[in-house]
């Protein structure tokens, strides 16, 4: 099977899911976005309100700003690929329930198989949680742990705030934004190889 079949397989069964209570609920699911064939995967929580409307990540308020951030590092959505832990919106975009993310797991891991990421860019808590559990790194609060890179097996790995807080606290903007542009300084001697 080619990994175009592979891909069209997967998105088949992600919109036909039943694995936990979301899909009653549900507009859309939201699968993913942007370049699959990027080394680059940004991983957040869940879909929103908008997200569940459209059917694409990062679509509302917080899309925007993500958008402004990825500026910030010298990228744009046709430079990564943008998914999220749970595909269906929780309802009032409550934090995903575990069994949640335990059903909606096998997703996100065949995702992660099909785009083999070098990097692994997780916004919020949700991702940050379930990329360290997987990759076995030490699970630390966001605030003390943002914006540092992980290497693991050779896979970078980067939490970050998620860009919804930036919404809620404008304090966070700022930081947000010096964490995205360490990015650009990082994907910089990556990409030159020192």
């Amino acid at each position: 099977m080619s990994e175009f079949e592979e891909w069209v397989k997967l998105e088949e069964l992600i919109r036909k899911c039943a694995r936990c209570e979301l899909y009653k609920s549900r507009t859309n699911v939201v699968i993913g976005g942007g370049n699959r064939n990027s080394k680059i995967i940004l991983i957040g929580e869940a879909p929103g309100y908008f997200e569940d409307i459209k059917g694409k990540p990062f679509v509302g308020k917080a899309g925007m700003f993500l958008n402004e951030c990825l500026r910030c590092a010298g990228l744009s959505r046709k430079d990564v690929y943008i998914t999220n832990v749970v595909k269906c919106r929780p309802p009032n975009n409550r934090t995903p329930k575990p069994e949640e993310i335990r059903a909606c797991s096998i997703y996100l891991e065949k995702q992660l198989e099909l785009i083999k990421p070098k990097i692994i860019i997780c916004l919020g808590n949700v991702a940050v949680r379930y990329i360290f559990r997987k990759y076995g790194l030490k699970i630390e609060p966001i605030s003390k742990i943002h914006g540092k890179v992980y290497e693991v097996f050779g896979i970078y790995i980067i939490p970050m705030f998620h860009p919804a807080a930036a919404l809620y606290n404008v304090n966070f903007k700022q930081v947000i934004l010096e964490d995205w542009k360490k990015l650009r300084d990082f994907l910089k001697k990556y990409k030159d190889g020192s």
